[in-house]
């Protein structure tokens, strides 16, 4: 058992009140589902009037699609990571959790996963029948969804945060994904950490969690123990998914994550690359309660 493993099960144990989702778990090099052959989109594009082609080779080249050769095992680990999501999002289990349907994609550290995953995420519910996704890149430090796609140039997150004459719909694109659109970072500022404190951060959140019905948002974080961008997004949030990397990540960057979180939220975790059979790779852990500090061992 891993460091983090063994980490997640003794919160398990500490009988404390806040609820962590174990999600499913990715084994080594075999992390996400692919993109399939490109589809325009069916749905009208957003009043920005942008189509943004996704660039398969350039995704792959950086490594945030595995090879075609892994698609039906990847596809099914993030059916399983995106079922629960959904679920409390819309209600379909029976309760619907408050804003649910703006998730955050988050890590401790960089180089956990967290941005493979956010892509391979939004892809995966973006095939459900009645769902919209609006991918985010609000990790506006390392805007990697951004430059991948081009839109560097673009107005987007950061943009709107300055300028409150901004619609904020108006800087979304849409993808020839059909049923994935995309809100660039936008211009590099200072103090955007006060920025995503601020009244008009909620303001945003709030527009793109009810202007569509239809519509889950997820945000691409930054890593929470490198900025406190982060930790401001989450309080807007109803949603929190922790990527661990099995094997990398400190026990402590894990429960200090947890901790800057605060209390009340919802948050799954996915052990990310984890050197677990392929069929316990699919193993659903269920609730874990977290807790301030791991009680001494």
């Amino acid at each position: 058992m891993s460091i983090v493993e063994d980490t997640l099960h003794k919160l398990q144990q500490s009988g404390a009140t806040r609820p962590v989702t174990i999600t499913t778990t990715l084994p080594p090099s075999r992390r996400a589902e692919p993109l399939p052959a490109r589809r325009l989109a069916e749905e009208p594009a957003r009043s920005s009037g942008r189509v943004v082609p996704f660039d398969l080779d350039s995704l792959r080249a950086a490594s945030l699609l595995p090879p075609l050769r892994q698609e039906h095992e990847l596809t099914e680990q993030f059916r399983q990571i995106k079922r629960p999501l959904i679920a409390s999002a819309t209600g379909r289990n029976g309760t619907r959790i408050a804003n649910g349907n703006l998730i955050m994609l988050a890590s401790a550290e960089p180089g956990e996963g967290k941005t493979f995953a956010s892509i391979n995420l939004a892809v995966s519910m973006a095939f459900e029948r009645d769902v919209r996704v609006l991918l985010v890149d609000a990790d506006v430090g390392k805007p990697q969804i951004t430059r991948l796609l081009g839109l560097e140039s673009v107005p987007g997150l950061l943009d709107a945060l300055q300028h409150p004459n901004l619609d904020i719909e108006s800087l979304i694109s849409d993808t020839d994904f059909a049923g994935l659109s995309v809100l660039p970072a936008g211009k590099a500022l200072e103090h955007t950490t006060e920025l995503f404190a601020s009244e008009r951060m909620r303001e945003i959140v709030r527009t793109l969690g009810e202007r569509d019905p239809n519509r889950i948002v997820l945000f691409d974080s930054p890593p929470l123990l490198h900025t406190t961008q982060s930790q401001a997004l989450a309080q807007a949030l109803g949603q929190i998914v922790l990527i661990v990397r099995s094997g990398v990540t400190l026990q402590q960057a894990v429960l200090d994550a947890i901790e800057r979180l605060g209390q009340g939220k919802h948050i799954s975790v996915v052990l990310n690359q984890s050197r677990l059979s392929s069929r316990e790779g699919y193993q659903y852990y269920g609730q874990v309660p977290a807790r301030q500090s791991l009680p001494p061992s």
